[in-house]
């Protein structure tokens, strides 16, 4: 790190916003020690992180600090600044707990899949085709478990744009029945909803995680009843929770303004009974985000790294493929869904939430054969 690059840091605001992004991410770490860091305990490793400052909403720096280089930049700022940078660069690297699904232990040092299973008429996937026959539906998650997902997401209330809040006692209708076909084969499974009897009724019924759209604000129980079972719980970003997945009024800079509500929810969420190591966090792609925020989040996902938790990623088949390829319908949007699972496998994402389970996996299991093979050693 050159003078030049101490004294820009050195003329950061003392009461700045600091952020740290991985990037620069390589190959192998053979022959680069000192060089890069490893992202999460996972088979990503990176040689810089991106030193974001931000004050009264805009960023003032946004600069490529690399790894051996860290220290002279913790040696050029405030010693809060000192202590934040140190704590990100801490999260950033520290392994993740695995995820306990009864007998099955999920590691989190790799990419995994979780399989999407609607209950619901008016999914805009699968338009109900699993609708009102829990063996069929069962048997649908089974083959996701086959095909190679980790852990299978039952849903019986659509969060598309325009649905329609369902009553809780439909719900559980919806849903308790195949949880419980899936819980006894040892299939991991997690609920989405955002209802705590909802919640209280799958956990019953067999259900490991609970995956909430609203963050557990939409009811006032769901805090109350995720820590009492301590599972784990997906937190998701959305702007107004309370109100309903899809409202905001847009964004400043919606990377660092996703970051900084999640991290105060995680805390939240722990002062309210709930393990950090148990909280897995979503950014929320296509919910309550105009097209350029999604694409901001995807290309800046490994700033939530720096949350010291798990990520998942939900882009599959969202509406944003479709503008992206001449509106290309739900029913064709594998591809895109491809190329952003593995953006998120590019950047350590841990859960990729998906509908097209058998080809994600597929494409997964090449990238990793890639990354072990990179591992083998160079050449000569």
């Amino acid at each position: 790190m050159t003078e030049e690059n101490v004294s820009d840091f050195a003329s950061i605001p003392a009461h700045a916003d600091l952020y740290l992004r991985p990037v620069q991410f390589v190959d192998s770490p053979i022959g680069l020690d000192g060089q890069v860091a490893r992202l999460a305990g996972g088979l990503v490793w990176f040689a810089a992180y991106e030193l974001i400052a931000v004050t009264g909403g805009r960023r003032v720096v946004q600069q490529p600090v690399p790894v051996a280089g860290f220290e002279a930049l913790l040696d050029s700022v405030s010693a809060a600044q000192r202590e934040r940078l140190s704590l990100l660069a801490e999260l950033i690297s520290a392994a993740r707990a695995p995820i306990i699904a009864g007998e099955r232990v999920l590691r989190l040092d790799q990419p995994l899949v979780m399989g999407i299973l609607n209950m619901t008429p008016d999914s805009f996937s699968d338009g109900g085709a699993n609708m009102g026959d829990p063996d069929a539906a069962a048997q649908a998650g089974f083959d996701m478990g086959t095909a190679g997902a980790a852990m299978v997401d039952v849903g019986g209330e659509s969060t598309r744009p325009g649905a329609k809040t369902v009553w809780e006692g439909d719900e559980v209708e919806r849903t308790r029945p195949v949880i419980e076909r899936l819980a006894r084969s040892g299939t991991p499974v997690s609920i989405d909803t955002r209802k705590a009897a909802v919640m209280e009724a799958a956990l019953s019924a067999g259900a490991h995680i609970v995956n909430d759209v609203a963050a557990l604000l939409w009811d006032d129980r769901a805090l109350e009843v995720v820590a009492k079972a301590g599972c784990p719980v997906v937190l998701m970003h959305s702007p107004e929770p309370t109100k309903g997945p899809h409202g905001g009024s847009g964004y400043g800079d919606v990377l660092t303004e996703t970051f900084d509500w999640l991290e105060a929810r995680i805390e939240a969420v722990v002062a309210g009974g709930v393990e950090r190591a148990k909280i897995i966090v979503d950014p929320g792609i296509g919910f309550g985000k105009a097209m350029q925020d999604n694409l901001a989040l995807l290309n800046g996902l490994s700033l939530f790294h720096g949350l010291g938790c798990p990520v998942l990623l939900g882009a599959s088949r969202k509406r944003m493929i479709g503008a992206l390829s001449n509106e290309a319908p739900v029913g064709e949007r594998l591809g895109g869904s491809i190329a952003l699972a593995l953006k998120g496998a590019e950047q350590g994402v841990q859960l990729l939430r998906v509908h097209d389970v058998p080809e994600t996996v597929q494409a997964l299991r090449v990238w990793r054969g890639m990354k072990d093979a990179a591992l083998v050693g160079r050449p000569g």
